[in-house]
């Protein structure tokens, strides 16, 4: 994959430069992880999930990349929701495992 799949047609102005940010990180590792999240998940963010990415779009390339693979422990402040959002995706290969209670049941 070399780029985006995910058209910004549709996006409000706030996800388009997100979706933009995240497939133009400064390495393509994190270009494709941050990038094909956005693509799959951006629709579907809460307003809060949108902020917070935001947020993890201007961590440093390195340390996110060690917190999502697991070989550098994530610090309290990082460690929210969305980041485990997407660490679980890119864990799960691309998907987000259904959290419902019913799914066992």
């Amino acid at each position: 994959m070399t780029g985006t799949v995910k058209s910004s047609a549709g996006l409000d102005v706030r996800r388009r430069r997100i979706l933009f940010r995240a497939w133009h990180r400064g390495t393509r590792e994190m270009d494709l992880l941050m990038g094909r999240f956005a693509d799959a998940q951006i629709e579907g963010l809460t307003e809060d999930e949108v902020a917070a990415f935001e947020i993890l779009i201007e961590v440093e390339d390195p340390d996110l990349f060690a917190w999502i693979s697991g070989s550098l422990p994530t610090p309290a402040a990082v460690d929210t929701p969305i980041f485990r959002k997407l660490r679980d995706w890119h864990l799960s290969g691309g998907s987000i495992p259904d959290e419902s209670p019913l799914r066992n049941a």
